[in-house]
């Protein structure tokens, strides 16, 4: 299980945590969201309670800081907090719940039946677009590479690493579709968030996560041009086959670099300019790819300096990687001379 940040716990903090966890029913909250995050409706089955009760529980848990609260249309999740004094105080209370506890397993089968519900949705939707899934990767280099190049640039060789610290700390995936990305990268990642504006897609990408183990990846639905995130939030952000169906690019590249810390990295994945129109007529693609130079321009437009690029040569279609990093103090300089125009 994921730990939070070493953060510190003030005094006031923990009383805070304590009184909003010193309730049977919040214990039992607590434990369930530890699998993953659940809309008030799904705990209200589970939990067998009425839903303003359960409502009320929330609401005492989310002030606290124990679990943030997040809107996703008509629907709202609750999930447990990553980072603060509530969430490191959540974190070690959860060592704390009896695994044998009789209560506490009747919610894991409970739990169990939602989960079930969920990948039933997830299947039916598979089925229904299976055709235009298989075509589309038909045309260009298997997703297994790309992603292990993306993990190199962003990780490095894993098998030579030291320690037990992540090489990345927390992830945003933009535009997160299935969660393939969080899935690719997870093994080197303290904490990943994927957003994406489809709601089919995030029940998708819920329970690909969920059936992977992953309880540090979430995500949740957002707007790319309007990240519900503040700035330096993240040490790396993605935006993997995303660009082409957006009307502003640059608009979301500015975007991701706002939300990058110092020294951050932002990779985007794409495909090089083609030819092929029916990817417009029949899937909705804006934009038939990208050159280097646009994109490296919507990097320095953005305060970013380009540090690699990576073609991916496909029948048609070439997946290109570029990946850009944020300056940080005593960088300046350097980041002016990357915005002049090469020989």
């Amino acid at each position: 299980m994921l730990m939070p940040a070493n953060d510190s716990l003030p005094l006031d903090g923990i009383l805070t945590g304590l009184r909003a966890l010193a309730e049977p029913t919040r214990l039992r909250i607590l434990a369930l969201c530890r699998a993953g995050e659940l809309t008030v409706s799904e705990i209200v089955r589970i939990l067998g309670q009425s839903q303003p009760r359960v409502s009320r529980h929330l609401k005492l848990m989310t002030e606290a800081g124990i679990l943030r609260r997040v809107p996703e249309g008509s629907w709202v999740f609750y999930r447990l907090a990553f980072t603060g004094a509530g969430a490191a105080l959540a974190h070690e209370l959860l060592t704390l719940l009896p695994a044998d506890d009789h209560q506490l397993a009747e919610d894991r089968r409970r739990l169990a039946e939602v989960k079930r519900a969920r990948a039933a949705v997830a299947d039916d939707y598979f089925r229904r677009h299976a055709a235009e899934w298989n075509q589309l990767r038909s045309l260009h280099v298997d997703e297994a590479e790309v992603n292990a190049l993306a993990r190199k640039l962003l990780a490095g060789d894993a098998t030579a690493r030291n320690g037990d610290e992540p090489p990345i700390g927390g992830l945003l995936d933009i535009g997160t579709g299935t969660g393939e990305m969080l899935k690719a990268l997870a093994a080197d990642i303290s904490y990943g968030e994927g957003v994406d504006i489809s709601s089919e897609m995030l029940t998708l990408a819920r329970t690909a996560l969920e059936q992977a183990g992953l309880e540090h990846c979430r995500v949740r639905q957002a707007d790319l041009y309007r990240l519900p995130f503040p700035a330096q939030e993240f040490h790396v952000a993605v935006i993997h086959q995303v660009l082409h169906f957006v009307a502003d690019p640059p608009g979301a590249i500015a975007e991701a670099a706002r939300v990058l810390a110092p020294g951050g990295r932002l990779l985007v994945v794409d495909f090089a300019p083609h030819g092929e129109e029916t990817l417009r007529t029949e899937h909705n693609h804006r934009r038939l790819g990208f050159g280097d130079a646009e994109i490296k321009d919507a990097f320095a437009a953005s305060g970013l300096k380009t540090e690699a690029i990576e073609h991916l040569p496909g029948e048609p279609l070439t997946v290109t990687l570029w990946l850009g990093r944020k300056p940080v103090r005593g960088q300046v300089r350097a980041l002016s001379d990357a915005r002049q125009p090469e020989d």
